[in-house]
């Protein structure tokens, strides 16, 4: 009886490498695309936080009998206040929020806006926060442009 080589012919061995390259070019490109939609997920993300850490500001001021501009305390954090939400600064929102913001987020500006560091355009990549005017709300404005 003859003995069989055994092992992959090059034909075979072309075909499987045709193969997953066929499939490496369609897979590559949306993997890539992902980056892009994490960064904005994550905006929005911190978006939806900084309205529900102004909301529960909001309610803990007004539970606590407190004047419109008096600081309320969450979580042991002293958060400034004016008309009755955080300010717009890092005393005031910043505050609100839990730890682990300035992680990922430029919180230097000190006016509201948190810029997303990894960006490519951080500034076209950011949420800003605007302080409450009097009888109103805050505003939460979301800049996904550039992430």
């Amino acid at each position: 009886m003859k003995a069989r080589s055994q092992g992959f012919t090059l034909i075979e061995l072309v075909v499987v490498i045709t193969i997953l390259g066929i499939l490496a070019a369609f897979a590559i490109p949306r993997f890539a695309g992902l980056e892009t939609s994490a960064r904005v997920a994550s905006v929005n993300g911190l978006a939806g936080s900084i309205r529900a850490a102004a909301a529960l500001a909001h309610s803990v001021a007004l539970v606590s009998g407190t004047a419109a501009a008096d600081p309320v305390t969450m979580e042991g954090q002293a958060v400034t206040m004016e008309e009755f939400y955080p300010t717009a600064d890092n005393a005031g929102i910043t505050s609100a929020l839990q730890e682990g913001v300035e992680d990922s987020y430029d919180t230097t500006g000190d006016d509201g806006t948190f810029l997303l560091s990894s960006a490519p355009t951080p500034a076209n990549c950011s949420v800003t926060y605007t302080a409450a005017p009097a009888s109103g709300s805050p505003g939460v404005l979301v800049d996904t442009s550039d992430c």
